[in-house]
């Protein structure tokens, strides 16, 4: 596989896996970021989450000492906030991608151009220095640009294993992310790359 300034027998480019066979992987490290990242939700917060496994353990970790609006793209995230009475869920609409359990196109686009929220808390597949943040699908990283410019300050929630990796679909470039919530196994020179660019690095 190509690199910058030579080439690697590891394969850098992220998988579309169904979410229920993702939340398997890594899912202790999912379970601490998703905790770590709950404790960031404020009352009267109002926040959107996208779609993915680390995002849903945010959701199943989100304890709220006052009312909370939630937007989200993800019917997983959704009926999980369901069992919180003081959290109000917007939940997007639009074509269903059975793989991600979550929404995508012009219907869930056309709310966000309405709403403008303090936090986005955004899953992804690889997060790569150079090319940024990316997903397995085009019409997903379209919607999450969406929800980028929807958002005060942008919050990724990322296990170590999507370091290094690249998806189909480009996000947005690593400088306009504001936080990365990951684990122990991501390496002490790429948190010193990406708190060198300004961004807060928490490893669980």
């Amino acid at each position: 596989y190509r690199t910058h300034g030579g080439a690697t027998l590891n394969n850098p480019y992220a998988a579309d896996r169904p979410v229920n066979e993702k939340q398997y992987l890594q899912s202790a490290e999912k379970n601490r970021i998703g905790a770590l990242a709950a404790t960031l939700v404020e009352e009267n917060d109002s926040i959107i989450i996208a779609s993915g496994t680390s995002v849903l353990s945010l959701a199943r970790n989100i304890q709220p000492k006052g009312s909370v609006t939630v937007i989200t793209s993800a019917l997983n995230v959704a009926l999980e906030l369901l069992q919180q009475p003081q959290i109000e869920v917007i939940q997007l609409g639009g074509l269903l991608r059975k793989s991600s359990s979550s929404v995508t196109g012009p219907y869930s686009e056309n709310i966000l151009q309405d709403v403008f929220c303090s936090k986005l808390f955004l899953g992804v597949d690889g997060i790569d220095l150079e090319f940024g943040l990316t997903t397995t699908s085009a019409l997903e990283a379209h919607l999450n640009r969406q929800m980028i410019a929807a958002s005060q300050k942008i919050i990724v929630l990322a296990d170590s294993t999507k370091f290094g990796k690249r998806g189909f679909g480009k996000i947005c470039g690593i400088d306009q992310v504001d936080h990365i919530i990951t684990d122990s196994g991501i390496s002490s020179q790429t948190v010193k790359a990406l708190e060198t660019l300004g961004i807060k690095v928490s490893i669980t």
